[in-house]
């Protein structure tokens, strides 16, 4: 069965396309940042500290930048489904050993195992969906990713907060490893059985070719926006668990993961990524998301629950948002084989997100949640500056060349048809 043709024209065919596609998503990341919810249980359960066992719980994204590295020079060598469900079948296998992990150096190394095999199934999928579908559908199919991706954040928080309540962290583990066997079956039934699309001859490029192609400084400071994106989101849903279940708020389990309905917002905000971009450029729409985030900062310093909330769900708005505007920017900006430029966007990403539990662990232990925040307030001004160089490539060309031919530029009456601001791209993973 093959639920996931390219351009059907049946009317249904989208709805159940996305749904699959988003549904896929869902299954393979749903891992990622549900342990999060349960860190204050983590913490106890293992005897360590707060900062400790942040670092632990977030090893994962150490593996998966590793892996997605590895992805993007073989991506061509892999057949896309085939990769997809075996990696989500492995995922299962440290998933499952993570109810028994005897300690914490072979839990955050059971983590690091989970984001190889999360990241594989990722960018796999990512390739399948950019490979399969024509510019004029691969948006909304992107769309969908992006909505299975946020919809993890949440419901996946909620079920470990649950299941922990009720069965011990066992328990929760271990349902987690049923949801990537079951990711694995979708996987293989609706997923086309395909070769990945050969890159053209001018594409194909050698490790050194590609390093080469990273001197563009627009590239280079995507990377950087997508290092602080994830350094930011993980500071912000590692360490507020602790703020939450201390005084004055004094939260238990099930109340804990009740606070993550903050990402109901950007489940309904995060799709609508590709039209803003469309409309407004990828900087202004970076700029306004950064801002979102920005604007949420303060309030997540309130000693008031509902002004914490009302902070959480802004800063998870605009950091979704700008991950989506950042990650379409790097699809169409770059002038190489696209799977190995989002392979290494992929790896600045998560490598962002490893580096700050790091350092972001080490400002709340020692110095409280204040510093923490302060830490996430300088990685989203980071990005804002960053963002810019953004231009992709090929206006900067194109800009030249009608300068030299009519001496005008692409702004001017005498420019092509589009619009007047960055090109549109389309939305992407968050």
């Amino acid at each position: 069965m093959t639920v996931l043709p390219a351009d059907s024209r049946l009317v249904t065919a989208p709805i159940w396309r996305g749904a699959a596609i988003g549904l896929i998503a869902f299954l393979t990341l749903i891992d990622l940042f549900a342990a999060q919810a349960l860190l204050p249980t983590l913490t106890r359960a293992y005897g360590v500290s707060p900062a400790a066992m942040g670092v632990a719980v977030n090893a994962c994204t150490l593996g998966m930048a590793l892996s997605s590295l590895l992805i993007a020079v073989a991506s061509r060598r892999i057949e896309r489904r085939r990769g997809i469900w075996i990696s989500l079948a492995l995922l299962s296998i440290p998933t499952a050993l993570l109810s028994v992990a005897p300690n914490l150096a072979v839990f955050a190394a059971l983590r690091i195992v989970q984001g190889i095999f999360m990241a594989a199934a990722f960018a796999l999928t990512l390739a399948f969906l950019g490979e399969r579908f024509s510019a004029g559908s691969s948006a909304s199919a992107f769309a969908a990713y992006v909505t299975g991706n946020v919809a993890s954040n949440l419901f996946g928080r909620l079920m470990a907060t649950a299941m922990t309540d009720h069965f011990g962290l066992s328990g929760a583990f271990c349902l987690f490893a049923a949801l990537n066997l079951a990711g694995a079956i979708l996987a293989l039934l609706v997923i086309q059985k395909a070769r990945p699309m050969p890159a053209k001859a001018e594409e194909r490029l050698s490790f050194f070719g590609w390093v080469d192609r990273l001197r563009d400084p627009a590239i280079l400071c995507c990377l950087g926006i997508g290092f602080c994106i994830l350094f930011a989101f993980i500071g912000t849903f590692t360490f507020v668990n602790f703020v939450l279940v201390a005084s004055p708020f004094g939260l238990g389990m099930m109340s804990l993961g009740l606070i993550y309905l903050v990402f109901i917002p950007s489940i309904v905000t995060t799709p609508f990524g590709g039209r803003i971009v469309r409309r407004f450029g990828a900087r202004a729409t970076l700029w306004a998301a950064l801002g979102i985030a920005a604007a949420g900062l303060p309030l997540v310093l309130m000693v008031d629950l509902a002004a914490v909330v009302g902070g959480l769900a802004l800063i998870a708005v605009g950091t979704f948002l700008a991950q989506a505007a950042a990650t379409g920017f790097i699809s169409a900006a770059a002038t190489f084989d696209r799977g190995v430029a989002s392979g290494l966007y992929l790896a600045s990403y998560f490598l962002g997100g490893l580096v700050g539990s790091l350092v972001l662990g080490q400002l709340y232990g020692r110095f409280g949640w204040s510093a923490c925040v302060a830490g996430i307030a300088t990685a989203l001004a980071l990005a804002a500056l960053l963002t810019i160089a953004l231009q992709r490539p090929g206006n900067r060309q194109d800009g030249a060349n009608m300068r030299r031919r009519h001496q005008t530029d692409r702004h001017s009456a005498m420019a092509g048809a589009g619009p007047l601001r960055d090109a549109a791209i389309s939305n992407a993973f968050c």
